[in-house]
C-alpha cells in the first residue's frame, strides 16, 4: 500500500490512524462531514481533508490504497458505497488498529466509561518513565497535544472501543475493564449482550486482565490472571489508601499493588475519579514491569485530556468546567466530583445529548443524574450518526429533571441564555458538538 484514505477521518480514531500513516511515510487524504479542530489540525499537518461527498477526491490506484471508514459513517454516503463495490481493500477503523496492533505488545484500555483518561494516563507513564510506547487515544493528551504517541519501544497502549463491539479486533496481553454499563443499545439490544461483549473481549487478552472491583469477570471468562483494582477498596489487589484532598480538589494517597505499596502520589489533575482512573493506569504499567517510582513521577506530571474533567477558568468566584461525559453513569460521577471540589456552591450545568437512541433508551436516568445540578441548561439533541426517531427529543429527560432552575433551549440561544444566568460553578456536558463553546464561554468566563 502506498496511500490510505479514511472516509470520516475527523473521528478521534480516525484522524489518529491518519497522523499514524502519515508518520510511516504513506500518503494520507480523507473525507468528514464538516471541519473540526481535529480536521483543521490535519490540514496543517499535511494530510488532505475534503469535506464534499465526492469520489474523485478518492485515490484512483485501487491496487496500492488502503480504505479505512468508521461505522459511525452512513451506509448510503457515495465515497463508501464506491469504494466497496469498485475494488478496494476496506476495512473498518477496529480492524486497522488491530493489524497495527498485530505483533505488538499490546496494552488496551477498555470499559463503558473512563477509559479515554486511563489510556492517556497509561500512555504518559510509559512515555514520562522513558519506556516509551505507541498509542491510540481517544482524546487529545494535554501533555503532547496529540492523540497519537509514536516510539521504537514495541508496545502499543490502545484504547479499546466496544462500540460496533471494536474492541474485539484486539488481542492484548495486558488489559483494563473499567465498566460494563448498559450502552450502545442500538448495537447490543440489552446490558446482558453488553456484558457478553467484554467477556468475549476478556478471553482475547493474553497475561492479565484488570478488573474494576465488583465487575463480573471470572475465570470462566479468560484464561488471561484476574486482578482487581478500586478507588479505595481494600480488596482489591490495585487500590488508594491514605487519600487526603486538598481545597482545590487534588489528592494525595498512597497506592498498594501486590509488589507493595508507593508513597506519595499524587495525580496531576484534581478529583476522586482521577485516582481511580490513575489505579487502574498504574496496575497495568506495574503489571508489565515500569518501575514504582518511575510511576509516582509520571502521574505527578499528568496534564489531562481535553474535554475530560477540562477546568478551563477557575478563579475564587467563578469556576469552569468541560467534560465530554453522556451516559448517566458518567454525569453522575462528574457532578459528584465537582461537588466535593467546589463543595457549598451553586452548580450551573449545560448538557448536550447525544444520539436519539442513548436519548431515548436512558431519559429517566438522564433526569436522574442531571436533578443534581442546581440549574441545568438542557440542549436539542446531537444526531451524530442517526436520523431522528419520532417522539425522542429533549423534552423527555427534561420533563423529569427536579433541579431549582431549568430550561430547555437551542444550541443558537446557549450564549445569550448565560449571560443572563447567576454563574457560579459552570459546567458543560456532551459528546457533541458543544465543545464548538467552549473557547465562547470560557473567553466570557474569564472577563465577565
Amino acid at each position: 500500500m502506498k496511500s490510505v484514505y479514511f472516509i470520516g477521518i475527523g473521528g478521534i480514531g480516525m484522524s489518529a490512524g491518519a497522523r499514524y500513516f502519515k508518520a510511516k511515510g504513506f500518503a494520507v487524504s480523507g473525507y468528514d462531514k464538516t471541519p473540526s479542530e481535529l480536521t483543521e489540525a490535519l490540514q496543517k499537518e499535511g494530510i488532505d481533508v475534503h469535506y464534499e461527498d465526492d469520489i474523485a477526491r478518492i485515490p484512483p490506484d485501487k491496487e496500492n490504497t488502503l480504505v479505512v471508514y468508521t461505522p459511525a459513517i452512513p451506509a448510503e454516503l457515495g465515497e463508501l458505497k464506491y469504494v466497496m463495490s469498485e475494488g478496494y481493500r476496506v476495512v473498518k477503523r477496529s480492524r486497522m488498529l488491530g493489524e497495527i496492533a498485530n505483533g505488538m505488545h499490546c496494552l488496551a484500555v477498555s470499559g463503558t466509561h473512563g477509559k479515554t483518561t486511563t489510556s492517556t494516563l497509561l500512555a504518559h507513564i510509559f512515555t514520562g518513565s522513558g519506556t516509551g510506547c505507541n498509542a491510540f487515544l481517544g482524546g487529545i493528551s494535554k501533555n503532547y497535544d496529540s492523540n497519537l504517541l509514536l516510539s521504537d519501544n514495541n508496545v502499543i497502549v490502545a484504547e479499546a472501543d466496544e462500540f460496533d463491539r471494536s474492541f474485539l479486533q484486539l488481542y492484548p496481553d495486558y488489559a483494563v475493564i473499567t465498566a460494563m454499563d448498559a450502552d450502545h443499545l442500538d448495537i447490543y439490544g440489552d446490558l446482558s449482550h453488553v456484558k457478553e461483549a467484554f467477556k468475549a473481549f476478556a478471553a482475547q487478552v493474553k497475561k492479565a486482565v484488570i478488573v474494576k472491583q465488583g465487575l463480573d469477570i471470572t475465570p470462566a471468562d479468560t484464561t488471561a490472571k484476574i486482578l482487581h483494582y478500586s478507588y479505595d477498596d481494600v480488596r482489591a489487589d490495585f487500590h488508594a489508601e491514605n487519600l487526603k484532598k486538598d481545597k482545590c480538589g487534588y489528592f494525595d494517597f498512597s497506592l498498594v499493588w501486590p509488589g507493595g505499596r508507593i508513597d506519595g502520589c499524587r495525580v496531576g489533575v484534581p478529583g476522586w475519579v482521577n485516582v481511580e482512573n490513575a489505579v487502574a493506569a498504574s496496575a497495568i504499567a506495574l503489571s508489565y514491569g515500569v518501575a514504582p517510582e518511575a510511576v509516582r513521577k509520571a502521574l505527578l506530571s499528568f496534564q489531562g485530556v481535553k474535554r475530560r474533567f477540562d477546568i478551563q477558568v477557575n478563579k475564587s468566584d467563578r469556576v469552569y468546567i468541560d467534560d465530554y461525559a453522556h451516559h448517566p453513569n458518567e454525569l453522575s460521577a462528574a457532578i459528584r466530583a465537582i461537588r466535593e471540589m467546589f463543595p457549598g456552591r451553586t452548580l450551573t450545568g449545560i448538557f448536550q445529548p447525544h444520539l436519539y437512541t442513548r436519548t431515548r433508551d436512558f431519559a429517566s436516568e438522564f433526569a436522574a443524574a442531571l436533578s443534581g445540578v442546581d440549574q441545568l441548561i438542557l440542549l436539542d439533541i446531537y444526531p451524530a450518526r442517526e436520523e431522528p426517531i419520532p417522539g425522542v427529543t429533549s423534552d423527555l429527560i427534561f420533563k423529569d429533571v427536579t433541579c431549582p432552575r431549568k430550561v430547555l433551549i437551542t444550541k443558537e440561544a446557549l450564549m445569550e441564555e448565560l449571560k443572563k444566568t447567576d454563574i457560579d460553578v459552570l459546567v458543560s456536558f456532551g459528546a457533541g458538538n458543544i465543545d464548538r463553546f467552549i473557547t465562547p464561554i470560557k473567553e466570557w468566563m474569564e472577563h465577565k
